[in-house]
Order: structure tokens, then C-alpha cells, then sequence
């Protein structure tokens, strides 16, 4: 199957399904990555689900793509584009609404992956418009409330479920970043599963069959 042309570029493994609405999970790679990076779990996830690995929107050089800039300064240290980050978020919204209509697909079963800078992506998504997503797969990120919509915590987000993950060497983003989002999902009283592993900024096969686990009994 041709992917069909929408707002961003990505990849597409087909569901199993043949007929009726197809869940979907759509896959938000990292920092300087391409969708075909995380495209690779695509052979191992549900097979009714389709897959969608999305490329960011932004080119970095000499190669590689991102969501939004991160840029290191020796006055300000290291600091996000929160701005690039809130209209990647939006690209992200119209991108899924667009792929719903374009594949058919169940609006009411929608999950988002996302790894490192795409979590962070994910997570803005979901809690901005918990009404259009049903599960989130956290994989080495955390939440920047900086970038959700200013009215998230009055929106119901009774329906979504959340599974986090993270390194607990990572030298990229500290483990302790990822861990606040536990209290904030309690606050806004989401369902989540937050595991660590043993490892640094990346996903361990122990930490896969986990989160795949945890996607087969959610979709």
C-alpha cells in the first residue's frame, strides 16, 4: 500500500484488518532521527493495528530531523523552541485527522509512540486533546507543560492511558524528569505505567516486549 499524501511524510505498515474502522498507532521519532528510525518496531506491534512512523518537520545539518530546535548556548545553556514545539504539536493533530479520514481509520482507537523528543511531542498531544487519543507509549521523554494547550487540566482525560519508560542511566534527559510526570498524570487522573530499566537513552528488548505487553491489552 502507497502511502497517501497528507501534512507530514511517513512511512505505513497496513493493518490485518480488512474491513471496519483500523485501530492506529502513529510512531514520533527523536531529535535529529528519521521515521524510518522506530519504523523498525513496526514488524513486532499488533498486526491490527496500521502503523504510521511520521517524520518530523524541521531538517537539521547535515542530516537527521526534529520537532523543534534545541539549541546550546554558553550563556543560556541548553534551551527548547517551545514555539517550534506548540506548532509542531498542531502539525501533529492535523496530520493524525487527516490519516483517519485518508485510511479509515477508528478515531476511538488511536495510540501515539513516541522516543525522547517525540515523546515529549506525544505527551503534549495527548493532554491537549485527550478526546482524540486513547493510549500514549512514553518512551525516554517527559512532559513540558509549557507546550500543552492553556487549557488542558480543564479537559477529561478519564479515557486515556499512559505507559512511560525510561533509562535509569540516561544521560541524555535525567530519570528524574520522566519521574515528575507521574505526579501530573495522578493530578489529572490518567491511567499510567511508569517503568525503569537499567539502561541509558534508548529502549532495551526487556523494555519493548514491556510496553508491546502493555499495547495488546490496551488497543
Amino acid at each position: 500500500m502507497s502511502p497517501i499524501p497528507l501534512s507530514l511524510d511517513y512511512l505505513l505498515r497496513p493493518s490485518s484488518l480488512i474491513s471496519d474502522k483500523k485501530p492506529a498507532i502513529f510512531l514520533f521519532h527523536g531529535y535529529g532521527s528519521n521515521e524510518e528510525d522506530l519504523f523498525s518496531f513496526a514488524p513486532e506491534l499488533p498486526s491490527e493495528l496500521m502503523v504510521l512512523s511520521v517524520k518530523a518537520p524541521y531538517n537539521l545539518e547535515p542530516f537527521g530531523h526534529a520537532w523543534y530546535a534545541i539549541n546550546f548556548d554558553a550563556e543560556y545553556g541548553k534551551w527548547s523552541d517551545d514555539e517550534q514545539a506548540k506548532a509542531s504539536r498542531e502539525k501533529i493533530v492535523t496530520f493524525i485527522d487527516g490519516a483517519i479520514k485518508a485510511y479509515n481509520l477508528d478515531e476511538k482507537n488511536i495510540t501515539l509512540l513516541g522516543f525522547s523528543q517525540g515523546t515529549i511531542l506525544s505527551y503534549a498531544v495527548a493532554l491537549s486533546y485527550p478526546e482524540k487519543i486513547k493510549n500514549v507509549v512514553a518512551l525516554s521523554g517527559y512532559i513540558n507543560e509549557r507546550i500543552l494547550t492553556t487549557d488542558y487540566t480543564e479537559k477529561d482525560h478519564s479515557n486515556l492511558h499512559i505507559y512511560a519508560s525510561h533509562g535509569q542511566v540516561d544521560q541524555v534527559i535525567p530519570l528524574e524528569w520522566a519521574q515528575q510526570a507521574r505526579e501530573l498524570l495522578k493530578k489529572l487522573g490518567i491511567d499510567h505505567t511508569f517503568e525503569e530499566f537499567p539502561i541509558g537513552h534508548g529502549v532495551s528488548q526487556q523494555n519493548f516486549y514491556s510496553f508491546k505487553k502493555w499495547l495488546e491489552n490496551h488497543i
